[in-house]
């Protein structure tokens, strides 16, 4: 098996978050809001699981994935919003949050999950950095990757299940970028292979 430092999508991510996590601590919050955002394949979610796994605050960090939010193929902008007002408003008010869980095969919501405002919250998905969330956020980082390496890693990933809806979520991606210029808000720009 090939090393991290062999892997040079590994090892963008993970210079990613060895910078990050300095932002993080340069802060001095008890309760950061970190959103990672990119299209899909980029890295965002390996990001995120390194970002918990290294977190330099007493405590838990919360993640949630956007994946959990989106109500389903055609729904980045919806799962967005549910993020905004469910997660990430509350907690900027120093009040409890709540989102509930899209269970994808059933087509409908599920369980409902809280967010505690006084740990910190990385939020990470397809579309969470616009300009209101940017406002609410400490760190925002956009991941930038080429397409055939990020369909390639995202195929790997999802398969069969993704590869027929990979032209709508990537339209609707397209029209994020557009409207919202993501990379322009964010605090960091990551370049991942």
């Amino acid at each position: 098996m090939p090393s991290r430092s062999d892997d040079p999508v590994a090892a963008a991510l993970e210079l990613a978050a060895t910078s990050i996590i300095a932002d993080v601590r340069a802060l001095a919050a008890s309760n950061p809001v970190v959103l990672i955002d990119g299209r899909s394949g980029a890295g965002k979610t390996t990001l995120a699981r390194t970002l918990v796994e290294r977190w330099p605050i007493a405590g838990r960090v919360q993640l949630i994935a956007l994946d959990s939010l989106y109500p389903g193929w055609d729904g980045l902008e919806e799962g967005v919003s549910r993020a905004l007002d469910g997660i990430l408003r509350p907690h900027g008010r120093g009040c409890l949050g709540s989102w509930q869980r899209w269970d994808w095969g059933a087509g409908t919501e599920a369980e409902t999950h809280a967010v505690d405002p006084a740990l910190g919250v990385i939020v990470e998905g397809s579309g969470i950095l616009t300009p209101a969330t940017a406002a609410i956020a400490d760190v925002a980082i956009w991941l930038e990757s080429g397409e055939s390496g990020r369909k390639t890693r995202a195929l790997r990933r999802d398969g069969d299940t993704y590869r027929p809806h990979w032209d709508r979520w990537a339209a609707q991606e397209q029209d994020h970028i557009v409207l919202d210029d993501p990379r322009g808000l964010a605090t960091r720009v990551v370049e991942v292979p």
